[in-house]
């Protein structure tokens, strides 16, 4: 099995020995209607080295089986294998859990969701930066059945910086401030029953404290019973993604899904007794939630969470002071540690690996993560949140080429085809054109869209990702673009659409177009070009300010240009040259 994320030569090596009959692994062929299977698949167990395919068809056929286990069976392995190992660290807070001390709290907490009155199926939403209450709730919710996004409970803060989440809540729900807690009747949101408040308590909500003590034997009993009907193909998560059709959808996964994504991703026998890894990606985010919760679950690894917002100093005092062995980013992320003023006086040396996601690697930005920060073992990865993420990884030994301009090769178990965008048919080995996706990690659903889950995912479970790529003869892909106007700042996914439809409701705005600026730290940054209302007057802050608590600050533009027109290209509208040509003048 390949060390997808963290295994030195000397392992991979070890892992790609040849078998007692003298054939490599990878050329372990098998023949089916006189064609080798080759021919159709390429074998992953290690880095392909053989330029095996014919067509921009791959599949991905692997030695390890898939698991068939929920999110709660996964962990309760890693706690009875070591139960006094440190499951997670949270430096902001100063708090670490053991594996046992998480999973007693995991107990509690999905044993006082029952005790609200919550129920297998029922959606509860998390709502906050990176906090220990953010896991503990991701798998006690995995344990009692309970989908998390939302929203019949609500968890959160009173406020994070800027973020004042109950007064947010009581200003779409101002029935909330005279409810009993857990007996929320909102108008604009009927389902909603429960707000879990983290910190300080609050009119009409539950206290974290009221949840983690209402488990009382009957719900701890309750929580029992209920392992027995949970099954793996059970949803168990909604991730919002702007995804390929523009407007925010609830991408569905399930406990098999997440789960086997992170066996394949990272293969037990190449982590190492110490292996801790920082991340300072978001909870919010499936890097943040499969890559990194799910890998102290599936591996038994420590998670080291730098600060609860993002904070680049953050990451390298971290990395320095627990020793961490392997760090998850975006680019922006490590574009951020490698310009902090004094990178110099932080020891990485600890830092063996280093997972690169989230957004494209500039190739320069790959040589000096390996150059300076002095992680050797960089690994390229790409996937969607429909995809559970992970579908194309690297290896931590490819040559820097394929690390800069790829992004790595075909995951265990995992289809992928590059198809004509207009006709569907398989594009010839090496040409562009749009990257389809089918497997075990393809989302369940859009919840409760029909519609978009099957303008998604074809009748023959293909996912389209709407990227642009291509595939060489040995599975390594390149992301060439996106067919739509998708930006991607900092490893976020924003489309323009949502923010144009926003600015549309300024009195003053008379017609928005979003567009994404290449930036050296963010990747994208976001563009707003407005046209005003005839007579009217508007600044720039003015603009920012009325998005300011409005929409994610994340999407609020970093520019904003007045214009009087669009320049048009022949076929409607060009973004990419709107932008082109306005700077330029």
């Amino acid at each position: 099995m390949i060390p997808r994320v963290a295994q030195s030569f000397q392992s991979l090596r070890n892992s790609c020995a040849l078998p007692a009959a003298g054939k490599p692994l990878w050329r372990a062929w098998t023949r089916q209607g006189g064609l080798p299977a080759a021919s159709r698949g390429i074998h992953v167990d290690c880095p392909p080295i053989i330029p095996t395919l014919t067509s921009s068809y791959v599949h991905g056929t692997s030695s390890t089986p898939l698991q068939q286990a929920t999110v709660a069976e996964t962990l309760l392995k890693s706690v009875e294998f070591h139960p006094d190992k440190e499951a997670m660290v949270f430096k902001e807070d100063g708090l670490r859990k053991t594996f046992a001390e998480f999973y007693q709290d995991v107990d509690r907490a999905a044993a006082g969701l029952l005790a609200l009155g919550l129920k297998k199926g029922d959606r509860l939403g998390m709502w906050g930066p990176n906090t220990y209450e953010w896991v503990l709730f991701q798998f006690a919710t995995a344990k009692a059945g309970i989908i998390l996004v939302g929203v019949k409970a609500i968890v959160c803060p009173t406020q994070f910086k800027t973020q004042k989440y109950c007064d947010m809540l009581r200003k779409i729900c101002p029935e909330i401030e005279k409810a009993s807690p857990g007996d929320i009747k909102s108008t604009r949101l009927p389902d909603l029953r429960s707000v879990i408040v983290l910190d300080s308590r609050q009119p009409g909500m539950f206290h974290l404290e009221d949840v983690m003590q209402a488990g009382s034997s009957q719900y701890v009993q309750q929580l029992q019973d209920l392992q027995k009907t949970l099954q793996f193909d059970d949803p168990i998560n909604i991730q919002f993604t702007s995804g390929t059709t523009g407007t925010p959808k609830g991408a569905t996964l399930t406990h098999h899904n997440i789960v086997n994504n992170l066996c394949l991703l990272i293969p037990d026998f190449v982590l190492q007794p110490n292996t801790r890894v920082c991340v300072p990606v978001p909870l919010y985010h499936c890097f943040g939630s499969v890559g990194a919760a799910m890998s102290m679950a599936v591996h038994g690894i420590a998670l080291v969470f730098p600060s609860a917002g993002y904070d680049g100093r953050a990451n390298l005092v971290a990395l320095d002071s627990e020793r961490c062995t392997i760090i998850y980013g975006t680019p922006t992320m490590y574009v951020d540690m490698l310009n902090q003023p004094d990178f110099d006086k932080f020891n990485l040396s600890s830092v063996i690996s280093g997972f690169v996601a989230g957004s494209p690697v500039p190739p320069e930005l790959a040589k000096t993560i390996v150059t300076k920060m002095g992680v050797k073992e960089i690994t390229i990865g790409y996937g969607t949140t429909e995809n559970s993420p992970v579908t194309f990884c690297g290896s931590p030994m490819d040559n820097m080429e394929r690390k800069s301009e790829t992004v790595g090769y075909i995951m265990d178990h995992v289809e992928a085809k590059v198809v004509n965008p207009t006709t569907g048919q398989i594009v010839p080995l090496g040409m562009t054109g749009e990257l389809m996706i089918r497997g075990y990690c393809v989302m369940l659903e859009y919840w409760a869209d029909e519609a978009k889950t099957q303008e998604c995912v074809t009748k023959n479970g293909w996912y389209k990702t709407g990227d642009i790529g291509s595939l060489d003869a040995y599975s390594y892909c390149k992301i060439e673009g996106r067919i739509k106007d998708m930006i991607i700042r900092g490893g976020e996914n924003i489309y323009p659409a949502e923010i144009e439809q926003f600015l549309h409701t300024h009195p003053k705005v008379k017609e928005a177009q979003v567009v994404g600026v290449e930036d050296p730290r963010m990747g994208e940054e976001i563009c707003a070009c407005i046209r005003l209302a005839d007579g009217v007057h508007c600044t720039v802050e003015e603009i920012r300010d009325y998005c300011k608590g409005q929409i994610s600050h994340f999407k609020i533009p970093r520019y904003v240009l007045f214009v009087s027109s669009y320049p048009l290209t022949v076929t409607g509208k060009r973004k990419e040259t709107l932008v082109s040509h306005i700077f330029k003048r």
